[in-house]
């Protein structure tokens, strides 16, 4: 890898706890265990909280000994229930304690710990919690640097408090409701159970950063009542409620709404304003690319996620030029740290370095006013989709020939900054490895697609003059690109322009993008989809991001041959958006049953990518041990799946409602419900190529062709 101690998303992390894991996550603070719910030393398992592990082991001994897993339950994304028994004694093949651990994470973690005893007489236990925090940086741990740093401990009024050696600031404290022996990283309960009875101990975790501890659940509040719950029913009770006759499609939607609402975030400025994290474990945090994409996803379900994205992203624009943090004016950012090295290693918390933030940027703030975001708040952010339109022109495009191209500034920064960011991501149908300055093909279809969408908002907010000139710049772009990206021999776009403008000749999924942005001409939509439909690139669980036949593929790669969900969806969407092209339709349709099947094996959730076997070799995905779960754009990804089969496109401002189904047959009936678009709500039912009913304001226009 070439970015040793780098803080950044790029590539996979080392020594990950594996498919083995259980992941839970709540805004910016997610928890990392065994099947056991025990955080065991030496690996990379712990409790996070703002880019630090705050723990570092949290191991129940029953008797001296880890209980036996049962079962693990997850209702919410936030929350599991941990099923135990105690290990039976030598030369018995039954246990008669039950354990369960019911944990929440919210601001820190809160754990209810029952033993029940289910034998004929009393029994005695042990019970022993051994805790410790090293509080090293979220990438130290992702990359293995954590090392063997260790907390002062100290015993305090009943509390086991926990402190950061070299800030002190920074630590946890750890109580319980049935008082414990408290010693220096355990807590010890010695309790006898009466026969047919329980125990209780409920245990508190609370972080404590700048000297400010948080409140994580108060004792006695299940998860229904907690506030991760309250926030998730919240969050319910806003989105649109979407569902289908097909039992599989509505599971998986489901857990994108729970996902979704685990995910997101608020800004800490008092305006609350909300954005989706990018994925735990690693990317619990705002990411320029992967949360504005998220949030276009999520746009059926909700369209105050997106303002609120582009809210937070417009507060942190580049402002100057800064090659260490690749900030520069206008520029979008790459991704934030909170972490004890988040500015060590750029000398800032913003690191900057993608070239697909800024133009994906303006294209959503259009696609917001079409969803009936709040006009004023759509008119407050057309200075920063200006500046953005600027860093296109003034930054973006390094040499003037109207592409935009990325090379990092330093050594220290992304050396692909497109979202197949790992540092082999970009190669050549031999397999070489570009060199940069990069010009990638789907990033051209975004500044399109943005150029196109500042026009449309300029036309909006009346200045006719740069709606006409925008339109004009995408043209030239249109037409630039299919000369100088297109592969007449091959019959698809070049990943890349590299460094000397020779064409990168791979065939990659990233010419489905260019499809979704509409910067592909009908006549190369024609050939691509062909291309596409091939079993090269068709695995039967979703679109492989390299072809087969390509010199880098390996099905067991981060981005040469696997399968990214949301990549999958971006290329249902554009092949959609071509639905006139013959093949079109039926290749979408094959591409989401493949990935609507890979869900129903990963539990309903999809992961943030899985190898790329063939189906034919392997019945099941085969999973990508590093995988990200839940991971935001991976969990928007069928939300994106039923808009583009609707073919639903609202014209808010215009009080239109444009839908054109071409629903899979096993889908039966897919119905929308409350779906808000500004202050009118909207209900919708749809099966096959039929709008089998429709609930609309009168002064609003259903289009259906």
């Amino acid at each position: 890898m070439p970015l040793s101690p780098a803080p950044l998303n790029a590539g996979e992390p080392t020594g990950f706890g594996g498919c083995g894991s259980v992941t839970l996550v709540e805004g910016g603070t997610f928890c990392l265990s065994n099947r056991l719910g025990d955080v065991e030393p030496g690996k990379p398992h712990g409790l996070f909280f703002r880019d630090a592990r705050v723990l570092s082991r949290w191991e129940l001994l029953v008797n001296g000994k880890p209980a036996e897993s049962l079962s693990v339950l997850s209702p919410e994304a936030f929350a599991a229930r941990f099923v135990l028994r105690r290990p039976p004694q030598a030369g018995l093949a039954d246990s008669t304690l039950l354990v369960v651990r019911e944990r929440i994470v919210a601001d820190g973690m809160h754990e209810l710990i029952t033993l029940e005893n289910m034998g004929r007489e009393p029994t005695a236990v042990l019970l022993e919690l051994h805790v410790d925090a090293d509080f090293v940086d979220l990438f130290a741990v992702k990359e293995g640097r954590a090392g063997h740093a260790r907390a002062d401990v100290t015993v305090a009024d009943g509390e086991l408090v926990l402190h950061d050696h070299a800030d002190r600031s920074r630590g946890i404290s750890i109580s319980a409701t049935v008082e414990p022996e408290v010693l220096p990283g355990s807590l010890l309960w010695r309790v006898i159970v009466p026969v047919g009875e329980c125990w209780q101990t409920e245990i508190i975790a609370q972080p404590t950063v700048g000297n400010q501890r948080f409140q994580a659940v108060s004792p006695g509040e299940h998860y229904g009542v907690s506030a991760p719950g309250r926030k998730i029913e919240a969050w319910r009770d806003t989105a649109t409620d979407i569902a289908a006759s097909d039992p599989a499609l509505t599971r998986v939607l489901r857990r994108t709404e729970s996902d979704l609402g685990a995910l997101q975030m608020h800004d800490e400025s008092g305006d609350a304003r909300p954005f989706v994290a990018a994925g735990a474990p690693w990317f619990m945090t705002l990411f320029g690319r992967d949360s504005l994409l998220t949030a276009w996803m999520a746009l059926p379900l909700e369209v105050d996620l997106a303002l609120g994205t582009l809210q937070q992203l417009a507060e942190l624009q580049g402002q100057d030029v800064n090659p260490l943090t690749e900030e520069e004016p206008g520029r979008i950012m790459h991704e934030m740290r909170r972490g004890p090295a988040g500015g060590q290693v750029f000398g800032g918390n913003i690191y900057y370095g993608t070239a697909d933030a800024t133009p994906l940027f303006v294209m959503l703030l259009a696609e917001c006013h079409r969803w009936g975001a709040d006009c004023e708040a759509i008119r407050q952010l057309l200075p920063a989709a200006d500046a953005a339109l600027r860093w296109i022109t003034d930054y973006g495009d390094r040499d003037g020939d109207g592409f935009v191209e990325y090379r990092r500034a330093t050594d220290r920064g992304l050396i692909n900054q497109g979202w197949k960011d790992s540092f082999d991501g970009i190669n050549d149908a031999t397999g070489h490895i570009a060199e940069a300055p990069i010009a990638l093909c789907e990033v051209q279809g975004y500044v399109h697609a943005a150029m196109l969408a500042r026009a449309e908002l300029a036309e909006a907010f009346d200045d006719p003059r740069l709606a006409g000139l925008l339109r004009e710049r995408a043209a030239e772009l249109r037409v630039k690109f299919a000369e100088q990206f297109w592969l007449p021999d091959r019959g698809w776009y070049a990943v890349a322009l590299d460094g000397g403008k020779r064409q990168v000749d791979a065939l990659t999924s990233n010419v489905a993008h260019c499809l979704w942005s509409g910067i592909a001409t009908d006549e190369h939509a024609a050939e691509l989809v062909s291309r596409i439909a091939s079993p090269e690139m068709d695995s039967g669980f979703g679109l492989r991001t390299l072809a087969s036949n390509m010199g880098a593929y390996n099905p067991m790669s981060y981005h040469c041959g696997s399968v990214w969900p949301h990549d999958t969806a971006i290329a249902v969407a554009g092949l959609l958006r071509y639905r006139h092209v013959p093949g079109a339709v039926e290749l979408a349709t094959r591409l989401a049953t493949g990935l609507l099947d890979a869900a129903a094996v990963f539990d309903g959730r999809l992961p943030e990518l899985f190898c790329g076997f063939p189906r034919s070799r392997f019945a099941t995905p085969v999973p990508y041990p590093t995988s990200c779960s839940p991971q935001a754009w991976a969990s928007a990804a069928p939300l994106l799946l039923v808009r583009s089969f609707l073919g639903l496109d609202p014209d808010t401002p215009s009080r239109t409602l444009t839908v054109r189904p071409q629903l899979p047959a096993r889908w039966g009936k897919v119905s929308l419900r409350a779906l808000r678009l500004g202050a009118t709500t909207v209900d919708l039912e749809a099966e096959g190529a039929q709008i089998t009913a429709a609930r609309l304001p009168d002064d609003w226009r259903l289009v259906t062709r």
